[in-house]
């Protein structure tokens, strides 16, 4: 009775509008939120570099193989790379200044044995648990990180010898054994060593610093250490800038890290904007709806002022209001999250196709923002009803 009496004589196209706003919105507001998260996360894990980082070195022309130009870094070279405001760090990569070579020692696989280039960066940089990042003289052995186009050119050799393939975690537990020597030979000594990891991004293998300073301590021939590579990592949804740095000062990495890291810029920032646009719909559309509530009291004035004076509590009162118009929000919450998992199904299909392949499960955080914004439109719902009935009292 009540309800018939304060609510179905009144004129809803506001509120129509208000939902349709407020649903678009709410849609929008999830799905931009899930592919933000899950675009920056696209290759997490398949890499034990942290994001949005790559490894750049000066490009090769005639002026430096006539020697006139060097191609190795300066520190004061790097630190102006580092000011940058688009880039949140850059170091120099570290590499070795003695021979090394690196064999299987292990009699689960064949022998095998290659003269090894190997390099430190900056821990930073390592999307490692630094607890297995660890090595000092006496350890049982060298932890390392292995390029992926190292083991495939393991397995090539495996399967001409007509031996199983190895797996990344079964690598993970083939023993090997560096051999480090002067230039001369006349100092060698044999330490073990056990991959922790793979990357795609570095062609070299990575070791700890504190292994890389006592091999160049103790075997390099004292020559002053070069740095020909650095490692660098841009701000989120800003490789663009970080594109353009690489082309100003003649620099450059792998083709396939500046592909990732534009298409994740890319893909980035129009979510970022469509995020922008649906926090203002769902915001406007909930200032229309609480507009039209604070209409709707006004207009039934009369009747809330009646039911005031006939006993019916102005918390009664209240409670009506708050509760028919939060179940307006809940259902176009509902059915913006049904719209959402809708699109989601076409969104990974596309993203798959493309060649872009995330995780498809749905983030926390996009449920999360959904709650959100529930509670604050209840909040603010029942503040208005609240205000606007025992203004009457």
């Amino acid at each position: 009775m009540l309800k018939k009496l304060l609510f179905q004589q009144q004129d809803k196209k506001q509120l129509f509008i208000a939902m349709i706003g407020a649903f678009l919105g709410i849609t929008f507001l999830i799905t931009s939120i899930h592919y933000l998260v899950k675009i920056n996360k696209f290759g997490k894990g398949a890499d034990i570099l942290g994001p949005n980082t790559i490894i750049v070195q000066k490009k090769v022309g005639n002026s430096n193989t006539l020697g006139i130009s060097k191609t190795d870094f300066t520190l004061k070279e790097i630190e102006k790379i580092k000011a940058e405001p688009f880039i949140k760090d850059a170091k120099p990569v570290i590499s070795n200044n003695f021979d090394i070579s690196l064999r299987t020692d292990d009699p689960m696989v064949p022998y095998f044995r290659t003269d090894v280039f190997v390099q430190t960066i900056d821990e930073s940089f390592l999307d490692v648990d630094l607890k297995n990042w660890t090595w000092k003289e006496g350890d049982d052995f060298v932890p390392i990180i292995m390029p992926r186009e190292f083991l495939v050119m393991l397995n090539t050799f495996m399967s001409a010898q007509g031996i199983p393939q190895v797996s990344d975690d079964l690598a993970k537990q083939i023993q090997f054994e560096f051999w480090l020597s002067n230039k001369d030979n006349s100092k060698k000594e044999d330490i073990k060593a056990r991959i922790v990891g793979f990357t795609n991004s570095v062609s070299s293998l990575l070791v700890p610093k504190s292994f890389m300073e006592y091999g160049n301590k103790k075997f390099s021939d004292g020559k002053p250490q070069k740095i020909t590579q650095i490692m660098i990592s841009g701000e989120e949804s800003e490789f663009g800038l970080v594109e353009q740095l690489l082309q100003k000062r003649g620099l450059e990495t792998k083709n396939a890290q500046m592909v990732i890291g534009r298409l994740k810029s890319i893909v980035g920032t129009l979510f970022m904007v469509v995020l922008g646009v649906s926090i203002v719909a769902v915001f406007l559309s909930g200032l229309v709806l609480i507009q039209y509530m604070q209409l709707l009291i006004s207009k039934n004035a009369y009747a809330v002022k009646t039911l005031l004076r006939i006993g019916y509590h102005p918390k009664d009162i209240t409670r009506l209001f708050f509760l028919y118009f939060i179940k307006i929000f809940g259902i176009i919450t509902v059915i913006g999250f049904v719209l959402f998992i809708l699109l989601k199904f076409f969104i990974d299909k596309m993203f798959i196709s493309g060649g872009l392949y995330i995780d498809t499960d749905i983030t926390l955080i996009s449920i999360l923002a959904l709650l959100i914004a529930y509670g604050l439109f209840a909040f603010s719902s029942f503040q208005t009803a609240k205000k606007g009935v025992f203004k009457k009292y």
